[in-house]
């Protein structure tokens, strides 16, 4: 008897487990609002300190965001080392975490937006707010700006704007 409850508990976690990955992976509609209507005007007008789409975010500022994004903004374990939403637990998350390569995002989420889901969370993902707790609001823009690198159009209008 006990052996078979032993069995039975295995298969009902293993099915629990493959149930639960093949339904996790890339988010579904990477250009949908993750901030709730009522709030997106008012996230919207946020600023970042670093310009329209974080253009002009030095190289240290980018280099300062990817230590927060790799480090105690735990970010990386969710959307990956190359920002692709393909880290260790997002790829068990359902809906899959943002992929910040995906330039059409960058070009419709403004950075207020990116602001308020890092303060607050996302409704229905398993995105939690990471200000004040984990990092501070400065440190949410430097992570903003190193997450506006991975589309590589945005990458290099900010070269080309850190070089003039």
């Amino acid at each position: 008897m006990k052996f078979s409850m032993k069995v039975l508990g295995m298969l009902t976690a293993a099915m629990f487990l493959t149930s639960g990955l093949a339904i996790a992976g890339p988010e579904k509609n990477p250009l949908k609002p993750r901030v709730p209507a009522k709030e997106r005007v008012k996230a919207k007008k946020n600023k970042s300190p670093y310009g329209k789409k974080s253009k002009k975010a030095s190289p240290e500022i980018i280099a300062e965001g990817k230590a927060i994004f790799e480090g105690k903004g735990t970010c990386v374990n969710c959307h990956g080392k190359n920002g692709d939403g393909q880290g260790p637990a997002g790829k068990v998350l359902n809906p899959g975490p943002r992929d910040f390569t995906n330039c059409k995002f960058h070009k419709k989420r403004k950075e207020g937006e990116l602001m308020w889901v890092i303060k607050n969370g996302s409704p229905g993902t398993g995105m939690v707010p990471l200000i004040p707790a984990t990092i501070s609001e400065e440190d949410a823009w430097k992570v903003i700006a190193y997450e506006r690198s991975f589309c590589d159009k945005i990458r290099k209008k900010m070269s080309v704007q850190g070089s003039s």
